[in-house]
């Protein structure tokens, strides 16, 4: 008996399905097969491969797509030297995160993403690890390093980045404005994510100094805005409520105006404002957005004009709940003294 031999081997056949037949050294060794047998395996001619540092396939023909995220996850998490593997199979305890995510195109592949590469013909798989992690990239396995490691999605048995994340890692490696607009674009379109989640990101990347970043972003925010005011469209017709005034700026007569808004309801003195704004500022010019946001919202309420805020995202998720907060807040108004007179024009 050596360092390599385990005390209580397990067989190995069961493993070729279950497993996808791809397995770190650790995992080897836990079902009996030492580091020199499995380089004998992998010896021109063999029955194996070593895909990776530490890193195994079980046949001798060409990985598929999901057999190559298997392994990168695999070489991403292995254990730091004289740290024995916490989970002896692919996978991690029901309630620990990964220490390894799929990110980057390769992410963005697994969730579907019309405009991302296949996966077959990436020649690389971004990963993200934390950035404390003592581990290089290798081969076809490019390591990103996170201050804070995001929540996990499981895609097919795959630890995947979230949209906004996976984003963030595939724009900072791409120069093509096109295809980096086409991404931002489809990932709002397609219902995968909110502006403001994929902005925080590339924020915090410091992506937003790129030119075509920017340019994309731009685009995004139009997009944004205008799925919005569909949503906001669906929601008051499906829902049944009072047609309001759409896009409308109020003013008192003879006096300032006093701010642009998506929906009024002018017999029951209602506002409605979608909250469509991104973090693209620094934090002094956000503190200012947000100053003026609470003074135009204080002003008409002095003036008996209950306003309702709505987000994209709450739209999306809950439609029926935001039904619900308008329709509660036109209903109160028989409840309350009626709105001072303002006059409404066309925005």
């Amino acid at each position: 008996m050596n360092q390599d031999t385990p005390l209580s081997p397990r067989p190995l056949s069961h493993l070729i399905d279950v497993q996808r037949r791809v397995l770190s050294a650790d995992q080897l060794r836990a079902h009996g097969i030492s580091a020199a047998r499995a380089a004998a395996q992998c010896r021109p001619g063999g029955p194996w491969q070593q895909l990776l540092p530490g890193v195994y396939v079980l046949h001798s023909g060409p990985a598929t797509s999901e057999e190559r995220l298997h392994a990168a996850l695999l070489y991403a998490d292995r254990p730091a030297a004289g740290r024995a593997a916490s989970v002896p199979a692919q996978g991690h305890a029901p309630d620990e995160p990964p220490a390894a995510v799929v990110t980057g195109l390769a992410a963005l592949a697994l969730h579907r993403f019309s405009c991302a590469p296949p996966l077959l013909a990436l020649d690389r798989i971004d990963v993200l690890v934390a950035r404390t992690r003592r581990l290089r990239s290798t081969g076809w396995v490019r390591l990103v390093r996170a201050h804070a490691m995001p929540g996990a999605e499981m895609i097919a048995g795959i630890a995947v980045a979230p949209v906004p994340r996976a984003l963030a890692d595939a724009v900072a490696v791409l120069d093509d404005a096109e295809t980096v607009r086409r991404l931002l674009t489809e990932a709002v379109r397609q219902g995968h994510t909110e502006p403001a989640a994929i902005v925080g990101e590339l924020t915090r990347a410091r992506l937003l100094s790129r030119a075509h970043v920017v340019d994309a972003v731009d685009a995004l925010l139009a997009e944004g805005r205008s799925i919005a005011e569909d949503r906001l469209y669906a929601l008051v017709r499906e829902f049944g409520l009072p047609a309001p005034l759409w896009n409308v700026d109020l003013r008192l007569p003879g006096g300032p105006l006093l701010g642009g808004l998506d929906a009024y309801w002018p017999e029951q003195g209602v506002a409605l404002e979608l909250d469509t704004r991104a973090p693209r500022q620094g934090q002094e010019e956000q503190a200012a957005a947000w100053s003026r946001c609470s003074r135009k919202r204080e002003a008409l309420e002095r003036l008996g004009i209950t306003v309702v805020h709505l987000t994209p995202k709450k739209l999306r998720d809950c439609p029926d709940q935001q039904a619900t907060v308008v329709r509660t807040a036109l209903m109160a108004a028989a409840e309350r003294e009626p709105a001072a007179y303002v006059v409404v024009l066309p925005r």
